[in-house]
């Protein structure tokens, strides 16, 4: 999907006709392979410079150069971690990966919202499972940290199995594991989210870390559709257990930002620039539930100022995806630029100082 921002450097290869222009005219998913072809080509150039002291954190008790990462569901497989990391990621979080191989949902099942520099997708945790990713990342060297995100197959007589088997199987090579639990293309996946539901699955998922020689830190994704009943019962049960952190948040369901705009009514989760509001709102309000647990703010980010606005309202780290779509790869450098100028005009010395400085604002709507 970041393809079209690889033209300049695909015109000097000599591809002249991969223009911005014509891969955004491209069908979504048929760009999208087409970017992770050429990051596993080398076509993507690396990062020049080291990131400033200022932009290095740690999250979970990992160190990372900076707070940014490449959210999940953009290298489903784990084909390009290490060209991913080299481009100046801090973090890359690689699936969602369920134990089976699976096609996922029939295609088309990926729309772009152009108005709106949205997305909506239900590709249905389309990947090629466990075996076949654990043999890529097996011995690879990633320079950043890596995430494994696990999932349910979608015809798994047991859901909360499907996960313990990711744990199991992804322990000692991940820097952290993500357990999906927001998607809203595997029905019935987001009834996990539920009190005795998310108890009995973090008890599994947790004693199952308990049990691998490296104790990973593990993190849950949620969604942005929940309401504040939803959220406190998570609260309730994660403050309960040694969850090392969340990731707030996954799609949204909702089309309120998007009404009446072009693949606006296409089934699935919506995500890009109309999801900002929302899913920094549920960020802040997850916050002040969970006080000092480390969150990583996903959803909507575009610009530098967007990214700031995370941290300030809570996040300890922040991902992007769907903004490369429309913004290029050098977004990821506007935006590193940005949270430095941010953190010294405030007078600080760390981006970790700006965590949580508007979450009362953030949590009753945007300041």
């Amino acid at each position: 999907m970041i393809f079209s921002a690889l033209s300049p450097l695909l015109r000097n290869a000599g591809l002249a006709s991969l223009t911005r222009d014509t891969l955004l005219r491209m069908d979504p998913e048929t760009a999208h392979g087409a970017t992770i072809t050429a990051l596993r080509l080398g076509l993507a150039p690396a990062q020049e410079h080291a990131d400033p002291p200022e932009l290095a954190t740690s999250l979970c008790g990992l160190d990372l150069a900076n707070p940014l990462g490449m959210a999940a569901g953009f290298d489903k497989n784990a084909e390009v971690p290490r060209p991913l990391a080299l481009l100046g990621f801090g973090m890359v979080e690689i699936g969602t990966v369920t134990p089976r191989p699976q096609a996922g949902n029939d295609k088309p099942r990926l729309f772009r919202i152009p108005g709106a520099e949205g997305v909506v997708n239900r590709m249905g945790f389309n990947n090629e499972g466990h075996e076949a990713v654990f043999q890529r990342l097996k011995g690879l060297r990633v320079p950043a940290a890596l995430g494994v995100n696990i999932g349910a197959n979608k015809d798994s007589a047991d859901f909360v199995a499907d996960y313990v088997l990711g744990i199991t199987r992804f322990a000692d090579l991940a820097d952290y594991l993500t357990v999906n639990i927001s998607s809203p293309n595997t029905p019935g996946l987001r009834n996990l989210q539920g009190d005795e539901a998310l108890r009995r699955l973090l008890g599994e998922v947790l004693s199952a870390r308990a049990k691998a020689k490296t104790r990973v830190p593990v993190l849950l994704k949620i969604a942005p559709d929940l309401d504040e009943a939803g959220m406190d019962a998570i609260a309730r049960v994660i403050l309960d257990t040694d969850l090392d952190g969340l990731i707030v948040s996954n799609t949204t369901l909702s089309r309120d930002a998007v009404a009446g705009m072009e693949n606006a009514d296409e089934a699935g989760g919506l995500s890009g620039k109309p999801l900002f509001d929302l899913s920094t709102q549920r960020l802040a309000q997850m916050r002040q539930r969970v006080g000092a647990l480390p969150i990583v703010g996903v959803g909507g980010i575009h610009s530098p100022q967007t990214a700031l606005a995370k941290f300030e309202a809570g996040a300890n780290a922040i991902q992007l995806y769907s903004a490369l779509v429309f913004g290029g790869l050098d977004l990821l450098d506007r935006i590193k630029r940005g949270l430095l100028a941010g953190v010294r005009s405030a007078g600080k010395t760390s981006i970790s100082e700006l965590v949580g400085t508007k979450t009362s604002d953030w949590s009753q709507g945007r300041p």
